[in-house]
């Protein structure tokens, strides 16, 4: 008998009829207190050998759905290891076939990041020497907002991700970056922490992210629309951040995402923020510069609209940052589907890809650090 099951971290998905394999009806759960759902993570059980065809019924309605078009689902029987499967978009519902070859496998919207690989990461880290873990508070749901500090100098840097949960690539990419800044056999990251004191929020909404939302906190706060005025009743993990981030100095910032309709990586910068020093922007494109030349998953071409002088949005942490204290500050957006300039089909944008473009941020770091002193 075929069972559905989304009662888990980072769970989504709501089974309207499941006793046909054939046709299994979903829908994805709406993020509570708000109207954004898009993030579904579940386990079919049951199936081995059988042909499978689940439908998400409200995908019309989810908060991108031109992230739908061109879109393959993740897939995974050990939920370390996930492929695509083939996936369809038709009359405003997602359809996805598998035939499984074992008896339970994940399906997810992109490969989850679990709290148990999280609390590992922090853990294994905190005891590498130089390396600090502080709690910055607790969030709404009282979980421990995590902060990991590294380095020697005394040049402030700030790396922060997945504010909107569901864009568990971003904590994917900070792994990759944090095992490289943490390789004492690594020259770049050794010549880094010489100068730098880096620190890193590995996972801005744990929250959201245990509760399987798409974009928003427990209370349905869109976290990147908090920066101007967050509050502990409404955004305590960006109050707790800025706060600190206000104590430390800022001088670099790097907020990492996922974006649901771009097949591409890009970088969006403060471009509406007027007064800035001539120096903020020219060292964000001299970061772009440098990573295009690291990494050949990274691009320039394709991105957001920039927005117009003095239009910028101040409640977006990308532009609030680099008003507040006049720094390189930026906003790094990966894809859900797969880099088209660099495809690789049957995995698509993943985990290790994720990992290996955090590890490549250290060399556009390492370029442009004579800019920020």
């Amino acid at each position: 008998m075929l069972q559905v099951n989304a009662r888990f971290h980072s769970g989504n998905i709501n089974v309207l009829d499941a006793r046909d394999p054939g046709h299994v009806r979903l829908a994805i759960r709406v993020d509570e207190g708000s109207e954004h759902y898009q993030w579904f993570h579940f386990r079919v059980a049951g199936a081995k050998g059988t042909a499978v065809r689940m439908v998400i019924e409200n995908a019309g309605g989810a908060s991108y759905p031109d992230g739908w078009e061109g879109y393959r689902a993740c897939a995974s029987y050990d939920g370390d290891t996930w492929f695509r499967v083939e996936t369809a978009y038709q009359d405003d519902q997602l359809i996805i076939r598998h035939t499984p070859t074992a008896d339970a496998c994940f399906y997810a919207y992109f490969a989850p990041y679990p709290h148990e690989r999280h609390r590992a990461l922090v853990g294994r880290l905190q005891q590498q020497p130089g390396v600090a873990l502080e709690v910055l508070g607790h969030t709404l749901d009282r979980r421990d907002l995590d902060l990991l500090t590294v380095g020697r100098g005394d040049l402030p840097i700030w790396i922060i991700a997945r504010q909107h949960p569901g864009e568990s690539m971003a904590e994917w990419l900070v792994e990759g970056l944090l095992e490289r800044l943490c390789d004492p056999a690594d020259p770049v990251a050794r010549r880094l922490l010489d100068h730098t004191r880096v620190y890193v929020v590995p996972n801005m909404n744990p929250d959201g992210s245990a509760r399987g939302h798409l974009r928003t906190n427990a209370c349905g706060a869109n976290l990147n629309r908090e920066w101007q005025t967050p509050s502990l009743d409404r955004s305590p993990e960006v109050k707790l951040v800025r706060d600190k981030m206000d104590s430390t100095g800022l001088r670099f910032c790097l907020d990492v995402h996922g974006d649901e309709g771009l097949p591409y990586n890009f970088i969006a910068g403060p471009d509406g923020v007027e007064g800035l020093s001539p120096g903020v922007q020219a060292g964000r494109h001299a970061y772009e510069a440098a990573l295009v030349q690291a990494s050949p998953d990274f691009q320039t071409v394709h991105g957001y609209d920039k927005a117009e002088p003095g239009k910028a949005n101040l409640t977006m942490a990308t532009n609030q940052l680099a008003a507040r204290f006049d720094a390189v500050c930026m906003t790094l957006e990966q894809p859900f589907k797969d880099n088209a300039d660099l495809p690789l089909p049957d995995e698509g944008w993943s985990p290790r890809r994720c990992q290996a473009l955090g590890r490549a941020q250290l060399d556009a770091l390492w370029a442009i650090l004579p800019t920020l002193a």
